[in-house]
């Protein structure tokens, strides 16, 4: 499970007065592509949860290319960098409807456990979906 796609539209809400998306807005479509990531792999952050794992980023690292606009159909690429352990990298490349690169991105998360705040490794429901 290497690749996956999520679009939505721009609303008026996340974009500044001359209607440009706010560059903090990034960081949360970044987490709406890990989300849809882990969906399509059939595994949701609420039953991680339920299961006492938590997963926190610990770096994030965004370059911006082109504005995006209010309205704007974005579509988030989402690419997991390579195996899992403790960590999970993935790394993102956010397009307008024009297929224009606006962004592109990489973070990393860790696999923690909610009891105790430790870092565990990835679980094996996980690994075992992955084509490694």
């Amino acid at each position: 499970m290497g690749l996956n796609l999520y679009s939505f539209r721009v609303r008026y809400s996340e974009t500044d007065q001359m209607g440009v998306v706010y560059h903090g807005n990034y960081a949360q479509y970044l987490e709406m592509g890990r989300v849809e990531w882990l969906r399509a792999l059939g595994v949701t952050y609420k039953s991680m949860e339920d299961n006492g794992i938590m997963l926190p980023v610990i770096s994030l690292h965004i370059d911006y290319k082109k504005s995006a606009l209010y309205d704007d159909l974005i579509t988030v690429e989402t690419q997991l960098k390579n195996k899992p352990m403790v960590k999970i990298e993935f790394e993102y490349k956010i397009y307008n409807e024009a297929k224009e690169l606006l962004a592109t991105a990489h973070t990393v998360l860790a696999f923690m456990d909610k009891k105790t705040n430790k870092p565990i490794r990835c679980p094996d429901y996980i690994l075992e979906r992955l084509d490694f």
